[in-house]
């Protein structure tokens, strides 16, 4: 039987969402306590900015069948929620979209021309290395796309590619143990940083403890690819088969907890047998209406790419 592209974006996608949703819970004080005991807290838990995009690239892939970037580039513009979570720099570039800038040239702006080597292009691109899983070499070339339309900097572009492999890697069928799952994922992994990082996540796998793990390969904290992908790569090998627990793991570092759960979720959930807990369900704020509802004008499909 062959890989089900389609489900599995559409469970990496439900990961990202509950990553992302619970995590973000762990910056309200009042859920310290719960935090601390690994007790999720009360719904409903709301998504952010990660989800939101994650959604744009599904809704594309849907689509289009690949990345069309200007269509992606849209698609993220017309649905951007500012009360989302955005980092300034994406609400900025995303407004100036919509209102008919060239994303192109956008893209390079206020980074020193070199554009922003933040995590935002990997907490969104699971969904779409699930889509891919059975060629990896093409989805590390999506993701690529896929991360030019908001991070031009090869590390922002690096760290989309390898959760992108990640996740696909996850959704095959063949069950790796963690360090031929991270070596599977750096076959497509540019140099730089962000590989480096994830050749070190390789050597850490014998750590058992997060934290410690987290402090050798960052936990988002600088909201850079190279300071979150390498330890998201690091919680998924060591949880491919156990949504919950990859949470955890991934949670108990802080740092930027809904991205780096996001990430996590998106990849661990991308597997079949990975899903999200069953009883954490009702409380995930549901998915907008929009990824599953028909293409509106502004958002139509180039000709020829549907």
């Amino acid at each position: 039987m062959g890989i089900d592209r389609r489900g599995g974006a559409w469970r990496a996608l439900g990961g990202v969402a509950a990553g992302d949703a619970l995590g973000s819970q762990f910056f309200v004080p009042e859920h310290r306590g719960a935090f601390e005991r690994r007790e999720p807290p009360e719904g409903p838990w709301q998504w952010t900015d990660d989800t939101e995009m994650a959604c744009g690239v599904v809704r594309v892939l849907e689509a289009a069948g690949r990345v069309d970037q200007d269509l992606l580039a849209r698609v993220f513009a017309e649905r951007h929620d500012f009360d989302r979570g955005y980092g300034p720099g994406t609400n900025r570039l995303l407004r100036l979209v919509r209102e008919g800038g060239d994303w192109r040239k956008l893209v390079r702006e206020g980074f020193g021309g070199q554009g922003s080597w933040g995590n935002g292009a990997a907490m969104r691109v699971a969904p779409l290395g699930a889509w891919f899983a059975d060629d990896l070499g093409t989805a590390a070339e999506q993701a690529v796309l896929s991360a030019e339309v908001t991070h031009a900097h090869p590390e922002g572009v690096a760290g989309a590619v390898a959760v992108a492999v990640a996740a696909g890697v996850a959704a095959g069928t063949d069950r790796l143990s963690p360090g031929r799952f991270l070596d599977a994922v750096l076959e497509h992994v540019p140099g730089g940083r962000v590989r480096e990082g994830v050749e070190e996540a390789r050597r850490l796998l014998t750590i058992a403890d997060a934290a410690t793990a987290a402090a050798v390969l960052g936990n988002g904290r600088q909201v850079a690819a190279h300071d979150t992908v390498p330890f998201c790569l690091w919680a998924a090998a060591r949880h491919l088969d156990d949504f919950e627990a990859g949470f955890w793991a991934t949670a108990s570092a802080g740092g930027d907890v809904d991205t780096t759960c996001a990430i996590v979720g998106g990849v661990i959930a991308a597997r079949p047998g990975g899903e999200v807990p069953a009883r954490w369900l009702p409380r995930i704020e549901e998915l907008p209406e929009w990824v599953r509802a028909p293409l509106r004008d502004r958002e139509e499909v180039p000709d020829g790419t549907a």
